[in-house]
């Protein structure tokens, strides 16, 4: 005999609001006053909280490498309310990133961005719509023109998304083009390759070749499309707007180099 469901027991939901127990508590804001002052080896600004220096996440004490981007870390310090919330710490994460992952790992930054411009997302071209077509080849092909010219050596291009390896004069191009950055600028032309997904506007931005604003709607070329002809979509101009914020990071951190 099957029994039949125990309604009492499937009505009335949750008793109070849902936590997100995956994600831990945010730290509560601990100090009264934060400023930025030079550092010790004179390689750029510490960010102090009530006198003592902000560490990374390995514990190193946090140099911002230039002025400009270490006024951009300490505002967020300066912002943070009752709660310290990393996410709303661009800055401070790119810098952080550039002092604990770059710096003992530069070859590795490197070749990252070097991979990224053998499988660019400017080098790969639709072959319909036609008001596509036009679009891309509009806005892209001035973009890749002048990085050509930039850093000497010849992209490929090709309709289709079968992967077509670049010359090897790209990557050494590319490597050459970037070599001597600083970490933080290092970290930043990764960040803003890898949510593009192009070095070659990462390098256009880095060159002065194009603006930040320019660069972020040249990579959105293809979805901007998209939502023209089909509608927006909630969930992805949500992905996008967390993307932007760090994006926008990396755009100042790259400014004092145009």
């Amino acid at each position: 005999m099957t029994r039949e469901p125990d309604d009492t027991r499937a009505t009335g939901g949750p008793k109070g609001p849902i936590r997100d127990v995956l994600r831990p508590a945010l730290p509560k804001r601990f100090y009264k006053e934060a400023k930025s002052v030079p550092s010790a080896s004179g390689a750029g600004q510490e960010i102090h909280l009530d006198g003592r220096p902000v560490r990374t996440p390995l514990k190193r004490i946090l140099v911002v490498e230039g002025q400009p981007f270490a006024d951009l870390v300490l505002n967020e310090w300066l912002a943070q309310a009752d709660v310290i919330d990393p996410a709303s710490m661009p800055a401070t994460r790119l810098a952080n990133s550039a002092v604990d992952t770059v710096a003992d790992n530069r070859d590795a930054a490197m070749s990252e961005i070097v991979a990224y411009a053998g499988n660019d997302l400017l080098c790969y071209r639709a072959a319909s719509p036609a008001s596509l077509v036009a679009r891309q080849n509009e806005i892209w092909n001035p973009i890749v023109a002048a990085v050509e010219k930039a850093i000497g050596a010849r992209f490929v291009l090709v309709q289709g998304i079968i992967h077509t390896p670049q010359p090897q004069a790209v990557g050494e191009a590319v490597a050459s083009a970037i070599a001597n950055l600083g970490n933080l600028q290092l970290a930043a032309l990764l960040l803003m390759t890898t949510i593009t997904g192009s070095a070659i506007l990462a390098l256009a931005c880095l060159n002065g070749s194009l603006t930040a604003s320019e660069v972020w709607s040249a990579a959105h070329l293809d979805e901007d499309w998209q939502i023209a002809h089909w509608g927006r979509d909630e969930e992805a101009e949500a992905r996008r707007a967390v993307h932007e914020r760090d994006f926008r990071a990396a755009a100042a951190a790259l400014a004092p180099l145009r």
